[in-house]
């Protein structure tokens, strides 16, 4: 059986002709026959999703017509976002064994829809990484083609979406996190604004850039999912107390009389020749639907890389001081509690995390959190001054998501050449923006992704632009080979 997307299995689920245990037992059996080579998931939640699975029949049979969109639907979970009695390992050895006491919101407002989590997927440890070959679990293959990344560090959430396995999953962006692996697996993932959608229940990594977010094979779904988990939340101080605007209300309004803006900054050098063909070609196709392109700038790209791994390490390093030995997780026994520490800390992180711990722990260290730090912070509001002054003069912005297609493994061993995969999608976090990757095209037989940014809160927008090019073409139609293998 072809994948379904969201809109699809709601509608057939309503007219009897499939019920949420068959679909359950469909993915799960799609899990089954790609994983082993995917290794997309960290654990299977069976028994959680049949729970869910029972639940949610109920509630068609006895409230259909009020039931939620997702109700009865599979999805997955990156394994950064704490499910009560659900090992959450967020990729690392240190945490192997947690079970989390709750679970977080974004992942209750999908339980409390209906949703039937089947499992926690792969991730780059801590979320950090642009590859998913940080994973202390193995990496990812990408279902395009297995001896490639699907990017990073929500890998293992794109590639079961591509795959075919189940039609949505979470997960979360620090500098890209979301639509980098979306744009080199072939499907939609969204960013939402920083504060839109609670953080309460994702183990941190930079907690002023992290965003929990869904991908899907449509646009449409990812506002169905947007809708379900944004909103505001007590438990999570940075949480956005406006009301949310409904993502759907203006989703098919098209994008006639637009102002879509191109940065010069963003098809720079580093851009790959057909990367930059498909994006070139999807701006015709937005301007054939009667919007108008404009060159704009960002002028402070060329130092946002910078100003990133100055923040986000820092952050990083704070975050990270609580896995000790001592609460939780992992523990190397000791005759001293130093050494305790040390070990437990040596052992349990793996090379990319401690070499960020390590840059954030000098930049915030006496002497040198004025020069760094600091210093970074200022240029963060140059950043986001300047997305201000582009959005008086476009209503969008429009460009790639990632400079390249998805890379063989192993072939980006300089730190410095990984980082630079989030070059164009990470100035979106330092400034709090909405934005979102969607399928434009193919490159070699691997897909290439167009990013849609927009001001903040204007979530709807995106999806807007986003659904309107998606209409107009067939991308996100196409199939990867592990899909067909799934069904």
């Amino acid at each position: 059986m072809t994948p379904r997307t969201i809109t699809e299995l709601a509608a057939a689920l309503r007219d009897g002709s499939t019920t949420p245990q068959a679909l359950l037992a469909d993915a799960l059996a799609r899990v089954e026959r790609t994983d082993k080579d995917l290794n997309a998931y960290l654990s299977v939640t069976r028994e959680l999703a049949e729970q869910q699975a029972d639940a949610a029949a109920r509630t068609l049979g006895d409230h259909p017509d009020t039931a939620s969109p997702l109700c009865g639907i599979p999805v997955a979970l990156k394994d950064v976002l704490c499910v009560d009695g659900i090992e959450t390992t967020a990729g690392s050895k240190i945490l192997r064994g947690f079970k989390p006491p709750y679970t977080g919101t974004a992942v209750q407002r999908l339980f409390d829809a209906g949703a039937v989590c089947i499992g926690k997927t792969n991730c780059d440890e801590f979320a950090m990484g642009s590859s998913t070959e940080n994973s202390a679990y193995g990496p990812v293959g990408n279902p395009w083609d297995i001896e490639r990344v699907p990017g990073g560090s929500s890998g293992g959430s794109a590639a079961t979406v591509a795959a075919g396995s189940v039609p949505y999953s979470l997960g979360t962006d620090t500098g890209g996190s979301i639509r980098q692996p979306a744009a080199l697996c072939g499907v939609v993932g969204f960013k939402p604004t920083y504060g839109r959608v609670s953080r309460y229940g994702l183990i941190a990594f930079a907690s002023s850039l992290d965003q929990i977010g869904p991908f899907t094979r449509t646009v449409e779904d990812a506002a169905l999912v947007f809708a379900a988990i944004a909103g505001h939340d007590p438990c999570d101080s940075t949480s956005e107390p406006r009301a949310v605007e409904d993502p759907l209300a203006s989703l098919g309004a098209g994008v006639a009389g637009m102002r879509l803006g191109i940065p010069r900054e963003y098809l720079g050098d580093g851009t790959e020749p057909g990367v930059r063909a498909s994006v070139e070609a999807a701006f015709r196709v937005l301007e054939a639907q009667g919007a108008t392109l404009h060159e704009v700038s960002l002028p402070s790209t060329d130092v946002a890389l910078s100003v990133y791994y100055v923040i986000a390490p820092a952050e990083c390093s704070s975050n990270l001081a609580r896995y000790d030995g001592v609460r939780f997780g992992n523990r190397v026994e000791r005759a001293s509690l130093t050494d305790m520490y040390l070990q437990t800390r040596g052992a349990g992180f793996g090379n990319e995390v401690k070499r960020r711990i390590m840059l954030g722990t000098y930049a915030l260290s006496s002497g040198y959190y004025d020069a760094y730090y600091r210093q970074a912070q200022k240029v963060r509001t140059l950043v986001s001054q300047e997305f201000e002054a582009v959005f008086k003069e476009v209503d969008a912005i429009v460009c790639p998501t990632s400079p390249s297609v998805a890379f063989p493994m192993g072939s980006r061993d300089d730190p410095l050449s990984m980082y630079m995969c989030d070059v164009v999608t990470l100035p979106a976090n330092l400034a709090g923006v909405p934005g979102i990757s969607v399928p434009c095209g193919f490159v070699d037989g691997l897909p290439a992704g167009l990013q849609v940014i927009a001001p903040r809160f204007e979530d709807a927008r995106v999806l807007r632009v986003a659904h309107a090019y998606e209409q107009a073409t067939d991308f996100h139609t196409v199939l990867s080979p592990y899909a067909g293998k799934a069904a």
